[in-house]
């Protein structure tokens, strides 16, 4: 799995300018529930399920809230960059200002690790994560995520 194949154009977001943790993850269900066909309250509520097991920000800036759904028929990204970095209740206490939401069907165990996986080892990338915080717009964004030479397999 390669993070190329994982991000849609629709489904990138450069400047959101959510507020809060719970205010974020409302916007990335908006954009989920367009991707996905799934309702919006749906993929919220089981998100924050999620964080209540535990925080989803991994460090140095960034976050993957993901959860499975049993009415997921396919595996729907997110990625946002936020205007202003926001408390996330991360592992290193540091705000966040990158995140990619998973969304995956129930029963997709191997996909959705390996998509956790993916995106994962992209974000060690010290360059690229410079890169993502620089990209100007959504289509800079987008170039960067696809671009086959930061594409990590999984």
């Amino acid at each position: 799995m390669e993070l190329k194949s994982l991000v849609r154009p629709s489904g990138v977001l450069a400047e959101l300018k959510s507020r809060s943790k719970k205010q974020l993850l409302h916007d990335l269900a908006d954009v989920a529930a367009r991707e996905s066909k799934i309702p919006q309250r749906v993929i919220f509520e089981a998100l924050l399920q999620r964080e209540r097991l535990g925080a989803t920000g991994v460090g140095r800036g960034i976050a993957i809230p993901h959860c499975r759904l049993a009415d997921a028929d396919a595996l729907v990204v997110v990625f946002a960059r936020l205007a202003t970095a926001i408390p996330f209740d991360s592992v290193d206490g540091e705000p966040v200002d990158l995140v990619f939401l998973i969304v995956a069907p129930e029963l997709s165990g191997a996909d959705h690790l390996k998509a956790l996986a993916c995106i994962s080892r992209a974000m060690r990338d010290a360059k690229l994560v410079k890169k993502l915080r620089a990209a100007r717009d959504k289509s800079a964004l987008l170039a960067i995520l696809t671009d086959t030479s930061t594409s990590t397999a999984a």
